[in-house]
């Protein structure tokens, strides 16, 4: 179980927090209006704590500080993008995703690192896929046999600087493209993992469970 806080209590905050909690994750969720509380089904335990997202006594209140991820899903473009900077800078949140209406500012922070999904209606099921490291590896395409998937993989911060090479011989994946700053990159043979990147790789459907494992773990060391 893991904990996740939420901006934002509109529609697709509400399905979030649902989403994760039955999932077995402890869930806090923030709007500065305490109406929109009433989304949330009658049945929800995770906290609801009114205020602004990006002020960080309020952020603490959510409990960011042992936060897994962090998920901006108001209506404001700088609020989310601002919140986001301070759970991941200032609370060192390892996962966040603001939701972004404007394309243009979307492709700017994406540059930075700062990942955004797209204000559109499946929006909820984007975020998830970047919070979640079971739904990095549900995958964004399968052959048609379902053998063989297309996944975002976590990998564990100490692979940063590893030769990509290294990270398919441990895992035994094919890494089929790279984004770096927003932009997808395919690896030559020299490439290495960076801060910030997004790993898409092609691996075995039934080995998605077994990938996530070895990756979650730093990398041996060297003797």
């Amino acid at each position: 179980m893991a904990h996740f806080v939420i901006m934002g209590c509109g529609r697709v905050g509400a399905t979030l927090a649902h989403t994760l909690e039955d999932a077995g994750h402890s869930v806090a969720i923030i709007d500065q209006d305490d109406r929109a509380f009433r989304r949330l089904r009658s049945g929800f335990t995770g906290r609801k704590v009114t205020g602004v997202g990006f002020d960080r006594d309020t952020l603490k209140q959510a409990g960011v500080a042992d936060a897994y991820a962090f998920a901006a899903v108001s209506s404001g473009d700088n609020s989310n993008i601002l919140a986001t900077r301070v759970a991941r800078e200032t609370f060192h949140v390892p996962h966040v995703v603001a939701r972004i209406y404007d394309p243009g500012r979307a492709e700017i922070y994406q540059r930075l690192g700062i990942p955004t999904v797209a204000a559109v209606r499946w929006s909820a099921d984007q975020v998830l896929r970047r919070i979640l490291p079971e739904q990095h590896l549900a995958g964004d395409f399968r052959d048609p046999s379902g053998r063989l998937v297309l996944a975002e993989l976590d990998l564990h911060p100490e692979w940063v600087g590893h030769p990509v090479t290294t990270i398919e011989k441990v895992a035994d994946v094919r890494v089929a493209y790279l984004t770096r700053f927003g932009e997808g990159m395919l690896p030559a043979a020299g490439t290495s993992y960076q801060d910030g990147d997004s790993v898409h790789a092609m691996l075995r459907a039934d080995r998605t469970s077994e990938v996530a494992h070895i990756l979650a773990k730093a990398p041996a060391k060297e003797s």
